[in-house]
């Protein structure tokens, strides 16, 4: 893959991160400023983007697909970005996956041409955006269903439209999200299917995020194979091949554990949708990449992980006592849901080069525009010192940053995305 990762028309560079220079650089021109993360030539905080990470972890997990034989539609809601869209795209997904009509309108202007709402289209407006993607003769779109009522709707809305709307039926946990919970709800959702010609099933699609532990994962996703092959006996499934999807970034390795049989003998089609893996983190998803790499037979084949590609830099912006840093980052600038940023490397501008951060150093608090950094008295932290950041979750980082730059492992400035949020 060429190392320049995006090449595309350039959208202005306005908002966070944008670097030094004039406000109105385009995205295809960030690369060619010469910018630099520690010479100080961006304006700070701002969110980056490890290239050789991304790349990493994009054929990370390109292969670990291939192994199994399924397919990849990555959860857009996590980047919601054009440019990173047409970069999974060209690594060969599948398609897609998104959570509202507005992200499938989004994802459908990349480029994706196979869009998966992992969610159930509920109001008029929203189904005439997915009406207006269908007229697009070229577009293979998916949501899911788990009611009677919903299907009604759907069938009221579509039966007049030249092209038939798939939905996928939704397995459910008890105590968990949506989704069927039993038998009885599902023949009455299928039923409902078959009475509106403008609506047909495509297969089944499970989210088994919901559940706490690995056994439990399992016999929900067991419950959904059990459940397509008995739509499949009753001649239910409009779709050849049928399809069924599951898979949040935690529990990937899990699904196509249990589903890859269904692929292998041709029943069905597997799509898997993990959203995080391309930029991963130091929170859930690294204790989920940790439990990969020691009980999955083809991660430990590999003998690598996914890499942390998204990190943040700021400046210390005052001491003010001797165990107490303020980081000029905040609530504005990062994911605090799941975790606080963890300080990954230390610079002093002048210096050769980062190092790392030290380990006693630990965000404690965080307000809109500042954080809290416990440290030792003695620690040298100065103010104007820059520091770098890992995440937890990187969705709700991604969300506060209309544009994050790309750089190389010297911190240079190579590229930049935009995000549709």
């Amino acid at each position: 893959m060429d190392k320049k990762l995006f090449q595309y028309d350039p959208v202005l560079l306005r908002g966070k991160g944008t670097g030094a220079g004039s406000s109105t650089l385009g995205i295809a021109d960030a690369g060619k400023q010469g910018w630099s993360i520690l010479r100080e030539e961006v304006s700070l905080p701002a969110a980056v983007l490890r290239r050789s990470a991304l790349l990493h972890n994009l054929e990370w997990m390109r292969r670990f697909t291939a192994a199994y034989g399924v397919q990849l539609a990555p959860h857009g809601k996590t980047t919601m970005s054009p440019e990173l869209f047409r970069l999974q795209l060209e690594a060969g997904a599948w398609g897609i996956t998104v959570a509202t009509a507005a992200q499938a309108r989004e994802a459908w202007q990349a480029g994706a041409r196979r869009i998966l709402m992992a969610n159930q289209l509920v109001g008029k407006a929203n189904m005439a955006v997915i009406a207006e993607l269908l007229g697009d003769a070229g577009v293979e779109f998916f949501c899911l269903v788990d009611s009677a009522d919903n299907v009604a709707a759907l069938g009221e809305s579509f039966q007049a439209q030249p092209r038939p709307l798939q939905v996928l039926l939704e397995i459910g946990a008890s105590g968990g999200r949506t989704g069927v919970r039993d038998d009885a709800q599902a023949q009455a959702v299928v039923a409902e299917i078959v009475r509106w010609p403008g609506v047909q099933l495509a297969g089944v699609e499970v989210y088994e995020g919901v559940v706490a532990d690995e056994a439990g994962v399992r016999a929900l996703l067991q419950r959904t194979v059990t459940q397509l092959r008995q739509l499949q006996a009753h001649g239910a499934v409009s779709r050849v091949p049928a399809l069924i999807s599951g898979a949040g970034s935690a529990w990937f390795d899990v699904v196509a554990e249990e589903f890859s049989a269904l692929a292998a003998s041709g029943a069905a089609e597997v799509v898997l949708r993990p959203g995080c893996y391309l930029t991963h983190d130091v929170g859930a998803y690294r204790q989920a990449a940790t439990r990969i790499h020691a009980s999955n037979p083809v991660a430990r084949e590999m003998g690598s992980s996914l890499q942390p590609a998204l990190q943040l830099w700021a400046y210390v912006q005052s001491r003010p006592e001797p165990d107490k840093a303020i980081i000029a980052l905040g609530k504005r600038d990062a994911a605090f849901d799941a975790g606080f940023p963890v300080p990954a490397l230390h610079y002093r501008p002048g210096d050769a080069a980062p190092a790392s951060a030290s380990g006693n150093w630990q965000i404690t608090a965080m307000m809109d525009q500042h954080a809290f950094l416990a440290l030792d008295a003695g620690d040298d932290l100065r103010v104007g010192d820059m520091l770098s950041f890992d995440i937890s979750h990187p969705c709700l980082t991604f969300d506060k940053w209309r544009h994050l730059l790309v750089v190389d492992d010297n911190h240079e400035v190579v590229d930049a995305i935009s995000t549709q949020f």
